[in-house]
């Protein structure tokens, strides 16, 4: 299962009981941070899923509601015990100004590792079971947008590995995925196990307007976690402007791309009441729910097994 926890949904600045951009995922113990705007260590704090265990921080561009945040959690990190390696993923660019943040924290017990976000969609990074693919934005500056995947495992078959002859013994390696050579014979995974499965898949954008190819990126998440930046249908000459979107086109988005749910973050500061406006959402796509701190959500793979 994975777990996901929007940590600050504002955007620009932060304002009273909402925190700047962030969002974190777990996923068997290892954490997935994307984006860490001013109080993203006090969510974090009070969500208490702690520290130690952040692997990769990624960020979708270099506006300072969504830096900020990055030394003091890592001086965090590093209080906690670290002292395995932390790999940062950011668009084109960003290794330059992750080490002007970097000056403050300079004597970590833990290296970090710098990971270029590929902007066509592919695959940027992996671990274990986990993907995370980026994809390059329509923002003021170079911006990327995430899609972490969890692949699921074929289930393992006892009765085709028995009408194949497969020694008992090797049943387990045959399960994990390794090729196994037994008395001059070789067997393979596909001997014992069944169809592929689908995984889990989360998208996350702010800071860009729609284009072609956005909604390829993110189709078929079961949770997509969408830019909110305008409420009202009259603010589109602002959010072009500013490169931003608006309730509706994110709920556009979510629905040409048939995702399950979807969330709306990244408020503007002036927005004070955002559910106010749910409706110009729902009204495109109806299972759309307003983004607030600490909003938290576990998905699990379809028949729970």
């Amino acid at each position: 299962m994975l777990d996901i926890c929007l940590l600050g949904c504002g955007g620009s600045l932060p304002v009273p009981d909402r925190s700047l951009t962030a969002l974190l995922l777990n996923f068997k113990g290892k954490k997935i941070l994307i984006d860490c705007g001013e109080g993203t260590q006090v969510s974090m704090k009070m969500v208490g899923w702690g520290f130690k265990t952040i692997d990769v921080i990624c960020f979708t561009h270099s506006h300072a509601d969504h830096v900020i945040g990055l030394p003091g959690l890592l001086l965090t990190i590093a209080n906690s015990g670290r002292e395995e390696a932390l790999t940062i993923i950011g668009p084109p660019g960003f290794d330059r100004i992750l080490s002007g943040l970097m000056v403050v924290c300079p004597q970590l017990p833990f290296e970090v590792n710098f990971i270029e976000a590929k902007l066509d969609g592919s695959i940027t990074f992996s671990m274990d079971d986990l993907h995370i693919s980026s994809l390059g934005l329509d923002h003021t500056l170079t911006c990327v947008g995430y899609s972490i995947y969890v692949k699921r495992g074929r289930r393992f078959d006892p009765e085709k590995a028995r009408s194949n002859n497969i020694p008992v013994k090797l049943w387990s390696k045959l399960q994990r995925g390794e090729t196994t050579e037994y008395e001059g014979v070789t067997y393979t995974p596909d001997m014992v196990l069944g169809e592929s499965r689908d995984g889990l898949k989360v998208s996350y954008f702010t800071d860009t307007r729609p284009f072609e190819g956005l909604v390829e990126f993110i189709s078929n998440s079961e949770l997509l976690i969408g830019e909110g930046m305008y409420a009202e249908d009259s603010e589109l000459d602002k959010a072009l402007k500013n490169k931003h979107m608006l309730f509706c086109e994110a709920a556009t988005i979510a629905k040409e791309g048939e995702v399950g749910e979807l969330w709306l973050t990244h408020f503007s500061p002036s927005l004070s009441n955002p559910e106010n406006y749910i409706e110009n959402a729902t009204k495109i796509f109806n299972n759309t729910i307003i983004g607030r701190d600490r909003l938290t959500k576990t998905l699990t793979f379809k028949d729970g097994i």
